[in-house]
């Protein structure tokens, strides 16, 4: 045990010292001045810009390099460094569009940030385990691929929490990445460096994947944009999870960004696009036809989580403006949400996250998975002790419930959780979908719009905002609104009084006690977003409601390129 520590320190040591080097080397490389008009241009804007002559592919690198550096030393955002590999890439398209003045494809010259899961041809693919370092891919994910061909420029891979089942950012191998706006906060997870590194301005664009809310809750933290398309729009191919047999609920791929238009461009370009094994529907980019007037629902509560009053507001300001641009809002309560996350957890633990944890080898678990693993773990007569307290003497069933669910199942009893999904999933399509005909849902991300360091440890049923949209397989995007003002976004009586009705032990902890997760004043000035939601197949019309919405807000409320700094600039 102890040879197997010492040698998991030594890996830790060197992969963090070749980055160290790398990231040194690539310092003294920027020598514009002029960098800013590169970094708050959107990744259409570059493509554009180096259409027209204006600009170079490289040129336009070097300032991300520059940037994507400084990002580091903020927040801790990236693993692997592939600048060589991207300048020379930079220079190639570069001399092809000066022979030919034709650009390559529709992503010519935009520097891309890959989410350390996709396999990058002569780089490690660790997600945060020591044991997988010093294994460089031997390919290309099909997704990286198809990006290179249409003229992008991947330049770094971004960090992950260990195992990619937290809503954190922090693993043994590469370390904790933070929240570029406050580092006493989380960036989101498990595309947590990606949320981090755009949000800086340090790529043009990127991919991460979503399978509880992996897209959605760290481009929420981190006042970005992003897209959880329907499975798979997106190739999957070339991945590396940690438990790759697992499909009781699906890892989709999709793209992150600093703008709506830029999600669409990465959309026109990829979607549809055939890999290897053909597992990509054929089903290219499609112009949606949006009716002038849309109908919309939304809600400011679950029934799992009320919403904070920060992320109430940015859902009310969101449906003020869409009806004050002629559209209808209706508010409307999601049925049975808990069940969502109850049948989440039955399935993500049904061997007790034994196959997930088995490449863990000397790395200590990390905090924010203890709860969930030990507790699949409980013994079935203190998981039933446990339901009964939590249901009949603190009232708290829903709790209760999710405990019950968790833990090792038989292939029946998985089976069953299957069923349960998917009757789930047809009760919601039936009763939201096609009772109320909504084109699209407004929708909160989480219950709090930011998350201190190490609070997914005893709240990670927060992800029930977005697993929601997992389980009924949905379109879904998120866009950032609003920024926490602690006057406009206090506690009042509607959070600190507990309802008499209904007992939420986390609700407790989120606005209740001396010390709630929910404090408005640290939280000061950072993002607050929503979800904007279709149904499956619906990414189209999802990302035209995500302009509509965009618009409606008021395109210069402080987000896009540009908008966050890092701390000594701020």
């Amino acid at each position: 045990m102890g040879s197997s520590f010492s040698s998991n320190k030594a890996v830790v040591h060197g992969k963090r010292l070749e980055r160290a080097r790398l990231l040194e080397e690539a310092c003294t490389s920027d020598k514009n001045s002029d960098r800013e008009k590169y970094l708050q241009a959107t990744a259409c804007g570059i493509v554009s810009r180096i259409e027209s002559g204006e600009w170079t592919a490289t040129e336009v690198l070097e300032a991300y390099i520059a940037r994507a550096v400084e990002a580091q030393a903020a927040t801790n955002c990236l693993t692997e460094i592939m600048f060589k590999d991207a300048r020379a890439q930079a220079k190639d398209l570069d001399a092809e569009f000066s022979a030919t003045k034709n650009l390559r494809g529709p992503l010519h010259g935009v520097p891309f940030s890959v989410k350390d899961l996709y396999r990058v041809k002569g780089y490690d693919t660790t997600i945060g385990f020591t044991q997988w370092a010093n294994d460089p891919a031997e390919e290309n994910a099909a997704l990286v691929d198809h990006i290179i061909a249409a003229g992008g420029i991947p330049m770094v891979k971004t960090n992950v929490p260990q195992t990619m089942l937290s809503f954190e950012c922090n693993n043994p191998l590469w370390g904790r990445t933070t929240n570029p706006y406050n580092p006493g906060y989380t960036c989101g997870g498990s595309s947590g460096g990606e949320g981090a590194i755009l949000a800086m301005d340090g790529s043009a664009l990127g991919i991460g994947s979503d399978i509880a809310g992996s897209l959605r809750i760290p481009t929420a933290y981190c006042g970005i944009y992003s897209l959880m398309p329907s499975f798979p729009r997106v190739s999957t191919f070339g991945c590396r999870g940690p438990d790759p047999g697992f499909e009781g609920l699906i890892a989709i791929n999709g793209p992150m960004a600093r703008s709506v238009e830029d999600l669409k461009l990465f959309c026109r370009t990829l979607f549809g696009v055939p890999d290897a094994i053909s597992y990509v529907p054929p089903m290219p980019y499609r112009e949606p036809n949006l009716p002038e007037k849309l109908k919309f629902g939304y809600y400011t509560s679950d029934g799992f989580f009320k919403a904070s009053p920060a992320n109430k507001r940015a859902i009310l300001e969101t449906v003020a403006a869409l009806r004050k641009q002629g559209h209808e809002c209706i508010e409307f309560e999601p049925p049975n949400v808990h069940e969502a996350l109850v049948t989440f957890v039955a399935l993500s633990s049904s061997d007790s996250y034994r196959h997930m944890l088995s490449s863990l080898g000397p790395d200590p678990l990390d905090n924010t998975l203890k709860l969930v693993v030990y507790g699949s773990r409980v013994p079935y007569p203190l998981k039933a002790l446990a339901h009964f307290i939590l249901s009949k003497i603190l009232n708290d069933w829903r709790a209760a419930d999710v405990i019950m669910a968790a833990g090792s199942k038989s292939y029946s009893q998985y089976s069953k959780w299957t069923e349960k999904r998917q009757a789930y999933n047809n009760m919601f399509y039936m009763n939201v979908w096609n009772k109320y005909g909504f084109d699209g849902i407004i929708a909160p991300v989480q219950a709090l719009p930011q998350l201190l360091q190490g609070g997914a440890t005893e709240l990670s049923p927060l992800v029930m905002g977005t697993v929601l949209y997992n389980v009924v397989q949905s379109s879904a995007g998120c866009i950032p609104v609003t920024r926490v003002d602690p006057e406009k976004d206090k506690l009042t009586d509607e959070w600190t009084k507990p309802s008499p009705d209904k007992k939420s032990i986390l609700e407790d902890q989120l606005y209740r006690g001396k010390k709630p997760f929910y404090d408005p004043v640290p939280m000061k000035g950072m993002p607050v977003g929503i979800q904007v939601v279709a149904k499956k197949w619906e990414e189209e019309k999802v990302l035209a409601m995500m302009s509509v919405v965009d618009k409606a807000l008021g395109e210069d409320r402080g987000f896009g390129p540009g908008a966050c700094r890092p701390p000594e600039k701020l």
